[in-house]
């Protein structure tokens, strides 16, 4: 990989995870920070357990969060996922802006559930009794359609920083 010189950290932008790392993040993670805007226009955020598929984020709570009557409201939001607890040698990030589309469906639910119960941060001592847990009325599954894209690769800053040093 050809490595740009640098001489200052003001322009991040090529600091960018290739969409090889990005799908390799977006796959070994499974928590990220979910964010929305309250009704007063505010910008609320909480920490989610996910999955990645069909190119979506997908995620699951149920109707009577806060997160839920809001994106009822407005589908549009963020999630912020880092590599934190994943690669301890480098931060790497991404950012989704997006809407939700928010699904209670039997088809959805039943591949969401038992995909999310196997790579999820589970509770239970099984995916099945994950599952079980989950399968309530009040619960909506939430699939994020990416809009925007912002990420970043620390190990591409290490590699410009050392070579604008040599």
């Amino acid at each position: 990989m050809s490595v740009e010189k640098v001489e200052n950290y003001d322009d991040v932008t090529m600091y960018g995870l290739t969409p090889e790392k990005q799908e390799e993040l977006l796959l070994a993670q499974n928590e990220l920070t979910f964010i929305w805007t309250t009704s007063d226009g505010h910008g609320m955020g909480v920490t989610m357990s996910y999955i990645w598929r069909k190119g979506r984020i997908w995620c699951t709570a149920t109707e009577q969060r806060a997160r839920m009557k809001a994106l009822a409201r407005d589908p549009r939001c963020s999630v912020v996922i880092s590599s934190a607890g994943v690669d301890d040698d480098v931060s790497q990030s991404i950012t989704f802006k997006g809407r939700a589309i928010l699904h209670k469906d039997q088809a959805t639910r039943d591949w969401f559930y038992p995909d999310f119960a196997r790579h999820a941060n589970s509770p239970a001592p099984t995916p099945e009794a994950f599952v079980a847990f989950l399968d309530t009325p009040a619960r909506i599954i939430i699939e994020v359609v990416p809009e925007k894209t912002i990420s970043f690769d620390g190990g591409v800053m290490r590699d410009t920083t050392s070579e604008a040093l040599k």
